[in-house]
């Protein structure tokens, strides 16, 4: 009982808690974007990789959709540019070769008398 009066009568472990968290905050901010901290994120990514391969802790693992909560405009513009070239190829034609087409034969006689008219002139 002693304990639980003096503890809630001492608030100091109240306002040191508090300030340690805001500088941790401060910190890892700044920690973040420096080389240093890049490789430790990196490491341990690793680290949280190897915990799920090898022992099959699921709940390290990331979905495989993480990046479109943590960029939704990205995810957005993707969306739109998905559902727009979905539209396109909706309406577009098929891929033909050449002599699908009905005009080939007219034009490969076309270009085949244009080979032939330059050899003529060429060979004199």
């Amino acid at each position: 009982m002693e304990l639980l009066d003096r503890m809630f009568s001492d608030t100091l472990w109240i306002y040191t808690a508090i300030a340690g968290s805001l500088a941790g905050a401060a910190f890892l901010a700044y920690f973040k974007d420096t080389r240093a901290g890049l490789w430790c994120y990196a490491k341990l990514d690793q680290f949280l990789d190897y915990l799920v391969e090898r022992w099959g802790l699921t709940w390290f693992e990331q979905p495989t959709d993480a990046w479109r909560k943590k960029y939704p405009y990205v995810t957005k513009k993707i969306d739109e540019l998905e559902t727009r070239i979905m539209e396109l190829e909706k309406h577009s034609h098929p891929c033909k070769e050449l002599h699908e087409f009905d005009v080939w034969p007219e034009l490969n006689a076309r270009i085949t008398k244009l080979e032939n008219k330059g050899r003529r002139k060429g060979d004199q």
